[in-house]
């Protein structure tokens, strides 16, 4: 339910807001010009920033995952080697 009430809540802020800001505005970037509403601008920013930040997270797992794995296969060499033949 608490998940529920904070979500209306985001969905009324952002309609809020596009009400309000949907004035055309003109982002240039090196040879690209694109032209929308402000609200729009905002929430492209917005889901760039999500898929950066998802994409250096993903990378980041991976790279703990590998190093978990080979700590793992050094730790059974390990303990076979030091292990009591018999």
């Amino acid at each position: 339910m608490f998940i529920l009430c904070i979500a209306v809540l985001v969905i009324a802020a952002v309609a809020i807001f596009s009400v309000q800001n949907a004035a055309p505005v003109s982002v240039t970037f090196l040879a690209w010009k694109f032209g929308a509403s402000l609200a729009v601008i905002v929430f492209l920013a917005f889901v760039i920033g999500i898929v950066v930040t998802a994409l250096f997270s993903l990378a980041l797992r991976l790279k703990s995952g590998a190093r978990r794995r080979a700590q793992e296969a050094e730790l059974l060499k390990t303990r076979h080697n030091i292990s009591p033949e018999s």
